[in-house]
């Protein structure tokens, strides 16, 4: 028997609320279930509120990382907070805005890592890509620190590796034959 997937629950709490950000811990296995990116993002949730379908949170994305085109159904409001967001032709930096719909966006590139505080509200967070797209995809914008030029490579080295590993599989894969046509 196939064990049950877990779920991510959170508790919703709608009282008045104030936070110390160090009082938060940063989660990967929540930025994982909730957004359904590709790994290597961790997550701090303020506030959830399913009647509203709200959720508040801090999302760090490490060096070189890449968000895929993709769509959700909600929309979400981004303010980042520190490092860099490199979308749609403009380099990002602490202050600066992004807003997104059920319409495809991205990618989005953090070629020196970034922060950003993030209100989705609507029917889902999950995002909806395409991996072989995301698989093809080739970094645009430069890593300005060592780190993230460190960061930039290991992700293009990983998805050339996967991208190359499904096309072997692929080509592996025995031919079905084709049905037979009777008249």
């Amino acid at each position: 028997m196939v064990p049950k997937k877990k779920v991510y629950r959170r508790k919703p709490d709608s009282r008045f609320v104030a936070k110390y950000d160090k009082d938060v811990k940063w989660e990967e296995a929540a930025a994982n279930e909730l957004l359904t990116l590709p790994k290597g993002l961790k997550m701090k949730i303020f506030a959830y509120d399913p009647v509203m379908k709200r959720i508040d949170f801090k999302l760090r994305f490490p060096k070189g990382y890449v968000e895929p085109v993709h769509s959700h159904k909600s929309w979400h409001s981004i303010l980042v907070t520190k490092g860099r967001m490199c979308v749609a032709g403009k380099d990002l930096r602490p202050g600066d805005y992004v807003f997104g719909w059920d319409q495809p966006h991205g990618p989005y590139e953090y070629p020196d890592g970034c922060e950003v505080f993030v209100v989705f509200m609507g029917e889902g967070t999950q995002h909806v890509w395409d991996e072989d797209e995301f698989l093809r995809h080739r970094t645009l914008w430069k890593a300005k620190s060592a780190a993230g030029k460190k960061g930039v490579a290991r992700g293009e080295a990983a998805r050339k590796r996967t991208l190359e590993k499904k096309a072997s599989k692929k080509r592996a894969s025995p031919k079905k034959p084709s049905p037979k046509k009777t008249h």
